[in-house]
């Protein structure tokens, strides 16, 4: 060829494989990334035929890391982790602690040192996220109790191994690996730790002070330009640019930098359009990242070291399921939420895959313990389906046993009770806040106005017939200033905002607009701008005045209302004109 196309060609290898790959660990009824596993074992330097580049892998992974760390951010729950605290907190901690100390005595009777040892054991600690999602998906299980208890423990293992990928850096040359630079080398360990922890703080405390006054501005100023490609470019510019600015000043990692990007957003009213633009290119990298860390794999562990596979496999789907199933237990819950939080704890996925890459990194992990990291992993999540099967067996022996039931489920009700009454709090706050971006039907907005409040059943049917259903981009621009006026606009989900001269408006779900030009038969007044996902219905000019003729009331009535718009309109340029 012309000209180096390497970078294309790990591309197009990696989503070929991948996707096919994927597509069949879905036909067989498991994760999709495992076939993504394989796929990067398949054109990796461990098996015959086509191998993809490993340094550009291995960058393309880093953008995967990135944006997977900023999806945690923007789906990260405060109100969620708190309701189930007092089970998910002490939990994952003494499960991970428990879990930890297992792998690192492993390592030691593999001779391995404490540092390896260590991060193996935190590699085997920490459950995927995506996995659990989908096995709670397909048994109807994430909105209950106990789903949301395990999505919770989760949570916390996640925030645990953001922490260990900010600490580890700071302790590999304490633990045996290598440091980057002569001077880190030569400091004591507790001044490396208090100046890792300084810049972290640091850095904390300028993107959560700053970054949500700045960066949701920012977005909602892009957004009204009209641009759907300068929105998303927004969004990934912050991502990428939190990443690297975090890396390049304060000596922390991709991953924290990206994950507080993705906190700073989630509160703001531009939480789910972020996530929306952002992740088919999360999905993309993400899965790239999989096909990266698959690459690392050498099947040959499997024959060299078949007990030390056994080992990591046992420690992964029964060492760590057993001590939750424990601690749950000693925290006074039911049985049956046990069993549910130690089968979701039964695999391990994309942290771990994490940690290891930076062990490797450090020198703190050798390359076996790569490969023992992704045997388990994929092993685990295969057989992941057996641990809930075997989870709702026994949890169905129980209930069939009188004393086992009175002793493991009845006694323990109260303490659950109380915790199904924190998430049913929880929840009535989600549902208020998505109430924002909820969808109605044509029916609920005729009923929500009071202009047609005096319809009839039949008549209503008229209207909604007439109905167009129109759908519009974050940052596209619905109506322009000076158009004919074509249309009324009926707002079904998301948010526009009304450009005026002096004012912004900004109208939700239940209102309209788009009436005015219609009823003085004049120019659009103003720009209206999506700054949302939107869906409408609208009435075209001649349906419009159709029915304004056969429903006199109704004309009345918007007459009324274009009058006291007008008047409002021209309130600002008085002011204006008068200061």
């Amino acid at each position: 060829m012309p000209h180096d196309v390497s970078l294309i060609a790990t591309i197009a290898a990696g989503f070929v494989f991948a996707f096919l790959l994927g597509l069949a660990a879905n036909a067989l009824r498991l994760p999709p990334l495992v076939g993504y596993l394989v796929a990067g074992i398949l054109v990796g330097p461990h098996t015959p035929g086509f191998v993809a580049d490993a340094g550009l892998a291995g960058q393309l992974a880093e953008i995967g890391v990135i944006l997977l760390m900023f999806g945690v951010g923007l789906h990260f729950s405060l109100a969620d982790l708190m309701a189930v605290r007092g089970i998910a907190i002490p939990g994952a901690v003494g499960q991970i602690a428990v879990a930890t100390a297992i792998g690192a005595a492993m390592a030691a009777l593999w001779g391995w040192t404490l540092g390896g040892g260590l991060v193996l054991g935190l590699c085997l600690s920490v459950a995927s996220t995506v996995v659990l999602l989908k096995a709670l998906e397909e048994r109807n299980a994430v909105a209950t109790a106990n789903g949301r208890i395990a999505i919770g423990w989760l949570i916390v293992e996640d925030l645990a191994m953001v922490l260990a990928l900010v600490l580890l850096p700071a302790l590999a040359g304490a633990l045996g690996g290598s440091v980057a630079g002569e001077g880190a080398a030569q400091r004591p360990l507790l001044l490396t730790l208090g100046l890792t922890l300084l810049k972290v703080a640091a850095f904390g405390a300028i993107v959560l002070s700053i970054g949500p006054r700045v960066l949701p501005w920012l977005l909602m100023k892009v957004a009204r330009t009209g641009s759907r490609e300068l929105f998303t470019l927004a969004v990934l510019a912050t991502a990428m640019g939190i990443a690297f600015g975090s890396a390049a000043l304060f000596d922390v990692s991709f991953a924290l930098g990206a994950f507080f990007a993705g906190v700073v957003l989630n509160e703001s009213d531009l939480s789910h359009k972020a996530a929306a633009n952002s992740l088919p290119l999360q999905d993309a990298f993400a899965v790239l990242f999989f096909v990266s860390v698959g690459m690392l794999f050498d099947p040959g562990i499997l024959l060299r070291a078949p007990l030390q596979v056994v080992g990591v496999l046992l420690l992964v789907m029964v060492g760590k399921s057993l001590a939750a199933l424990a601690i749950v237990l000693l925290l006074g819950y039911p049985a049956r939420t046990a069993l549910m939080v130690s089968a979701a704890l039964a695999q391990i996925g994309e942290f771990s895959f994490i940690l290891a890459g930076l062990g490797l990194a450090y020198g703190l992990l050798p390359q076996e313990g790569v490969s023992l990291i992704l045997a388990a992993a994929l092993l685990s999540i295969t057989l992941n389906p057996l641990a809930f099967a075997g989870a709702d067996r026994l949890a169905r022996w129980i209930e069939q046993h009188p004393s086992w039931r009175t002793s493991l489920h009845e006694a323990r009700q109260p303490k659950f009770a109380a915790l199904e009454s924190d998430l049913a709090a929880a929840r009535e706050q989600a549902e208020a806040r998505a109430a924002a971006h909820s969808t109605l039907s044509p029916e609920e907005l005729l009923a929500r106005f009071p202009m047609f409040a005096g319809l009839s059943p039949e008549q209503r049917e008229v209207f909604v017939l007439h109905f167009h259903p129109v759908e519009a981009q974050p940052g596209e621009r619905v109506i322009r200033a000076g158009d004919a006026a074509d249309a009324v606009y009926f707002i079904s989900s998301g948010q526009v905002e009304v450009a005026l001269p002096g004012q912004a408006i900004r109208l939700g779900a239940g209102d309209f607009f788009g009436e005015m030009a219609l009823l003085g038969d004049q120019p659009r007044s103003a720009d209206v701008t999506a700054i949302d996902y939107c869906h409408f219905v609208t009435l075209n000019r001649r349906d419009f005045r159709e029915l304004l003729r056969r429903y006199p009331a109704i004309r009345e009535h918007l007459s009324t209302r274009a009058a006291l718009r007008g008047e409002q309109n021209l309130q600002p340029r008085e002011a204006a004109a008068s200061a």
